[in-house]
């Protein structure tokens, strides 16, 4: 299998990893409270809203992949996430105890990496798929990372704790973004609509089960709203004029 990476695709890969590990230094210092993180994560929402309605659906049909194959991926795509967050569900009934032993709830901790891996992965199918879906994709899912990196500061991780854990998460994303590239490279259009449909399925999920279901634990403000569209309209604007 030939190995189709050019540095400007790692270039690339690199961002998502080194917002991740930016999001970690910046939790390090700094504790938004819970009505900022509500609204950056109306605004993560927008922006992955964007990435899967402009780049994301639109490049699935331009591989002309069996219909069949794209509604069964999206399908399995969907049972996978709810299956993962029953899972998710699981651990966090599960948390106090492993906080109370550990000091860190591994289990959670372990649901983290792996959504991560998986948003690499869908950046390494962007990529194979070749255009400019790779790098819109990794562009919309630094915003969720950064988020992410923000989101981790707790009682029992803080400091250089959280600054370890986001450079991992951050080393993780780029691994499997690397590897999702280097499996796809030169696969039928079949199998890249496929991986594609099974992410739009697993986007989907993120905003829908985790940003704005997370967003809305607080009391939402009346601009929320406004926070969300400016999300999508920013991140379509860049894909307007970049094209």
């Amino acid at each position: 299998m030939p190995i189709n990476i050019t540095l400007h695709n790692l270039l690339i890969m690199a961002i998502p990893a080194s917002i991740a590990l930016f999001g970690g230094i910046l939790a390090s210092i700094w504790k938004p409270s819970h009505a900022t993180r509500s609204l950056i994560q109306h605004f993560a929402a927008g922006v992955v809203l964007a990435a899967l309605a402009v780049e994301l659906l639109p490049e699935i049909e331009r591989e002309h992949a069996p219909g069949p194959v794209l509604i069964g991926s999206f399908a399995f795509g969907s049972l996978f996430m709810y299956a993962l967050k029953l899972w998710t569900i699981k651990l966090e009934h599960n948390a106090s105890l492993e906080e109370q032993s550990s000091g860190l709830n591994i289990g959670l901790m372990l649901a983290t990496f792996l959504d991560v891996a998986m948003d690499g992965f869908i950046i390494g199918a962007g990529f194979a798929a070749g255009g400019s879906t790779g790098m819109i994709l990794a562009l919309g899912l630094s915003v969720e990372l950064l988020f992410l990196g923000l989101a981790l500061t707790s009682e029992t991780v803080k400091g250089w704790r959280i600054v370890w854990i986001s450079g991992a998460l951050g080393t993780t994303v780029f691994l499997f973004a690397f590897l999702g590239n280097f499996l796809l490279a030169d696969s039928s259009p079949a199998v890249i609509g496929a991986v594609l449909s099974f992410s739009a399925a697993a986007l989907l999920y993120l905003v829908t089960e985790e940003l704005l279901i997370e967003a809305h634990e607080v009391e939402e403000k009346s601009i929320s709203t406004l926070v969300l569209f400016s999300g999508f309209l920013v991140f379509w604007s860049i894909q307007i004029l970049g094209s």
